[in-house]
């Protein structure tokens, strides 16, 4: 996703942002159509008045001149119903764009894997899915059609002066020269000036979206005041580029009324003096001061309008690049079962996030159906990697992951996580109910069920003293809820969901002692027939697993039951273990 800002019209480009009016073209069609209709349709009142001066008053047709008045109403209020449509259809048209835009650009995001989020800030996502695609829609309301309709009007507005007086007409262009030169200066300053607004603003979003996150780590270590001057740097930029952009604004607007007020001077002398010759008739002259405002109007607006299509353009590419990229989970498989046993198995497995520097290497195990593995091991070893290739959040570099004998390439994606549950240690909750953040809005998890897992884990209790229960609104993260109630919501959570294989993720490292029994009981019932796999430091929570795997440094170092590790003279495991009994005692 290129920031650069584009020299050219890229007409592929833009072909592009077309098509995803397809699916409307009939509305896309009928905005074209009253564009064609409004053109000619505009040049028409200063043209009868015009013939209203010219044949009607000094003849004095009173008769006539009421036939043309009533004309020209008619015309009027015609015109203004065509305009009211076709302003309305072609912000109808980029609305219904943008809105399944939005769409499948959510769903893109969603399906990518999470090597893109771990190199792309959150802030710039959402500048892309909003911002940007929100800059799209003027391509529609403000852009292709709007500069078709006024192009059009200009064309109409140039035939029916030379119509009426040739002369008078090529007096009015003697300044469109000027006009040109001032338009394409502007047009070029104001799209170079809107492509560093937009890098601001992504800048700037993304700044915002990290601090705000992270805020209670900025008031912890007392950085309110470093990142208040951080942000007016980034705030000042922004600024400074919109006002650059309103700069060019201020100047173009006055030249443009300069040389549209120069071009009325030049007619009226010229027309005054043909008046008085007989080269003009009155009617020419009286006219034609409309016929320049009909004139310059478009011409005025059509460089505003053309940049912005040029950032609608710039933007599309933007938001394309997003679209366009390839960071899918593979997903090719075609297996969807309803339940699993839960044999699994890796064989020979490598792993890197980044190039040849390997997390995970040539690592082979094997986990029973039913049974529990824990794995401990140094900050990292592997463990956490081991979740994320399980889930498939990313892909091993080598080697192959078998769940049931069968590779789990060849598992549907969403069918096999739909079997696999996984409880982390840093919990989220979204906004939005206690219920709503269990079931996740799943329509086929009833409040009955959530209520059923809820008791078993232990959690119904603490739900129901919470004011409205199960409909408590939890805030942004579950910022009002304690770490032990929010870990045990999401133990609720993955219960109810019903996995064949779970996941624990150092579910307890964050929890009080009192808490922890509890915890203990909530685990204890999650992964009671189950294949679980728990990641801990406290070993006190792992002792009863069925075997524990120690890893250093992505390989396994040993493997086995906790009494049978113990027994290990100057085994990892035995130091750890005697290190933690130590300091509980």
């Amino acid at each position: 996703m290129s920031q650069q800002p584009q020299q050219k019209f890229d007409y592929q480009l833009f072909s592009r942002v077309i098509a995803l009016a397809k699916p409307y073209k009939g509305i896309f069609a009928t905005a074209g159509i009253l564009a064609v209709v409004l053109a000619p349709l505009s040049t028409l009142r200063p043209y009868l008045i015009k013939v209203m001066v010219d044949d009607y008053i000094f003849n004095y047709d009173v008769a006539g001149m009421t036939r043309i008045a009533v004309l020209i109403g008619i015309l009027l209020m015609l015109n203004v119903i065509l305009q009211y449509a076709f302003i309305y259809s072609t912000s109808w048209l980029g609305q219904s764009v943008i809105k399944d835009l939005r769409v499948s650009v959510f769903n893109h995001i969603t399906s990518l894997k999470l090597k893109y989020f771990d190199k792309t800030p959150i802030g710039t996502s959402t500048t892309r899915t909003i911002n940007d695609i929100e800059t799209i829609n003027t391509v529609f309301s403000q852009g292709v059609i709007t500069i078709l309709a006024d192009l059009l009007t200009l064309f109409a507005v140039l035939a029916i002066m030379f119509y009426t007086s040739w002369k008078l007409t090529l007096v009015c262009l003697v300044t469109m020269p000027f006009l040109i030169i001032a338009t394409y200066i502007f047009k070029e300053k104001v799209k170079a000036s809107y492509q560093v607004v937009r890098t601001q603003i992504s800048k700037m979003n993304a700044y915002l979206q990290e601090r705000i996150t992270g805020m209670r780590i900025v008031q912890i270590f007392n950085q309110e005041q470093s990142e208040m001057e951080k942000f007016k740097v980034i705030n000042q930029a922004y600024t400074q580029a919109n006002l650059n952009a309103i700069l060019y604004y201020a100047v173009f607007f006055p030249v443009v009324e300069i040389i549209s007020a120069a071009a009325l001077g030049l007619m009226v002398w010229y027309g005054a003096k043909g008046v008085i010759g007989g080269d003009v008739t009155l009617g020419a002259l009286i006219a034609f001061p409309i016929f320049l405002s009909m004139l310059f109007r478009p011409m005025r607006m059509l460089a505003d309008k053309f940049n912005t299509l040029q950032m609608g353009l710039v933007a599309a590419d933007r938001v394309f690049g997003v679209l366009d990229n390839d960071q899918q989970i593979e997903n090719k498989g075609t297996i969807q079962p309803t339940n699993l046993k839960g044999d699994l198995a890796f064989e020979n497995v490598d792993f890197a996030y980044i190039d040849e520097e390997y997390v995970l290497k040539n690592l082979s195990f094997k986990v029973n159906a039913g049974e529990t593995l824990a794995i401990v091991g140094s900050t990292g070893s592997g463990k956490t990697t081991i979740i994320n290739i399980l889930n498939r959040f990313y892909e091993i570099n080598g080697g192959k992951i078998l769940i049931d004998e069968v590779n789990i390439k060849d598992y549907e994606l969403l069918a096999l996580r739909r079997r696999t549950a996984v409880v982390l240690q840093d919990v989220f909750l979204f906004s939005g109910s206690v219920l709503e953040n269990i079931n996740l809005r799943d329509n086929t998890i009833t409040r009955e069920q959530v209520i059923e897992a809820a008791k078993m884990i232990g959690a119904h209790e603490f739900i129901m003293k919470l004011p409205g229960g199960y409909d408590y609104e939890v805030m942004e993260r579950g910022a009002t809820l304690s770490m032990g109630q929010r870990q045990l919501i999401s133990f609720v959570r993955a219960l109810v969901f019903d996995p064949d294989i779970l996941i624990l993720d150092e579910a307890t490292s964050s929890i009080d002692p009192e808490t922890e029994s509890v915890i203990q009981y909530a685990i204890e019932t999650l992964i009671e027939k189950r294949t679980s796999i728990i990641i801990a430091h406290r070993l006190s929570t792992i002792r009863h697993a069925t075997n524990i795997m120690v890893l250093d440094k992505g390989q396994i170092k040993e493997l086995g039951p906790h009494e049978e590790l113990l027994k290990l003279e100057d085994g990892h495991y035995k130091e750890l273990y005697d290190m933690q009994f130590v300091e509980h005692v």
